[in-house]
């Protein structure tokens, strides 16, 4: 049965009132399976869920049509505002605790990390360090709940999201979207795979990495992000470096939206230098709804605009050309 819980913190927020629909993966659909040699697991030491899916849409909301595939951890408030802004929305159980697996040397041999990301989120064989069939990827763990929610929770409109044939998911309909790992994920995916939009919260990373500059599926027009300066991140020049190497300059200069009013130069690159107390910590997670988010003297979330934009700015209206950045360090191997 499905458990559908009423997102009351939507309605303290001011947000349109949404419910949450969770269920577990391996309740899906029989040929998941668990991957205990890389963390990618059913239940854990205690026997609590791991691969809890979560679903929430606004009926009450003009839907847009569009899909997000959320690549991280649920987030309430986050899709509280995604349903607010007449997206549906989805969280996964994919997997993403390999990287402290890795051996070092072929952690940071430039080319590893790409092709588990490409592995886990299409389920076909790109390196000899995983296994990650077609059921456990992030692809099909997407299409089978979404077919799962257009039969369980038909009110939701979820089938508008699968394809013609009903094998797949319709994928122009999808936006891809993560934080950190997830923000990572989600650029590497866009490059095999064309969907509407990529927004990456603090991230893409990779630093060492060469697959932010290959051919994309995904039009770089498509893809934003936004993180905070003091981001471990963004000082070691991780996230100008993806940023550029993807082709986002050409679509605008980098904004600080703390001094700019939407629609931010039509920009694809959001920066923020709003007061973390000075913890880099923090400030990677405070580009998102949640604990660490900023908020004014009112008590109120700064960068409510900021996520609106992020996820709805339409795609076609651009900032101009920016040249690189030559104090933006790309070749980090050295």
């Amino acid at each position: 049965m499905k458990n559908i819980i009423p997102c009351l913190l939507a309605l303290s927020l001011g947000l349109n009132a949404a419910e949450t629909i969770s269920k577990r993966a391996s309740e899906i659909d029989p040929r998941a399976k668990e991957h205990p040699e890389i963390d990618f697991v059913f239940t854990d030491k205690k026997g609590k869920p791991q691969d809890m899916q979560n679903a929430s849409v606004d009926t009450k909301v003009k839907a847009q049509g569009k899909l997000v595939i959320w690549l991280m951890g649920h987030n309430a408030g986050l899709f509280e505002r995604l349903n607010s802004y007449g997206l549906h929305a989805i969280q996964v159980h994919y997997a993403n605790k390999w990287f402290g697996i890795i051996p070092p040397a072929r952690r940071d041999d430039g080319k590893t990390l790409g092709d588990i990301r490409l592995e886990a989120s299409i389920g076909e064989d790109r390196s000899d360090l995983v296994s990650i069939p077609q059921p456990d990827s992030i692809m099909e763990r997407s299409f089978q709940f979404v077919k799962w929610l257009s039969k369980e929770h038909p009110e939701g409109k979820w089938k508008q999201f699968l394809s013609k044939d009903g094998q797949g998911l319709d994928w122009d309909k999808v936006i891809l979207s993560g934080a950190s790992h997830g923000a990572t994920t989600s650029a590497r995916f866009a490059k095999h795979q064309k969907v509407d939009r990529v927004v990456c919260l603090c991230g893409p990373r990779d630093n060492l990495e060469s697959w932010h500059s290959l051919p994309s599926a995904t039009p770089a027009n498509r893809i934003f992000g936004f993180s905070h300066v003091l981001d471990g991140g963004w000082t070691a020049d991780h996230y100008c470096r993806s940023w550029e190497m993807m082709g986002l300059n050409q679509f605008g200069p980098i904004v600080d939206v703390d001094i700019s009013a939407p629609p931010f130069q039509n920009s694809r690159r959001l920066i923020t230098n709003a007061d973390v107390k000075k913890d880099a910590g923090r400030a990677h997670s405070s580009v998102m709804p949640g604990g660490a988010a900023v908020k004014d003297k009112d008590g109120k979330l700064i960068h409510e605009a900021v996520w609106k934009y992020l996820y709805t700015h339409p795609v076609d209206q651009t900032g101009s050309p920016t040249p690189a950045d030559p104090d933006c360090v790309k070749d980090q191997r050295k």
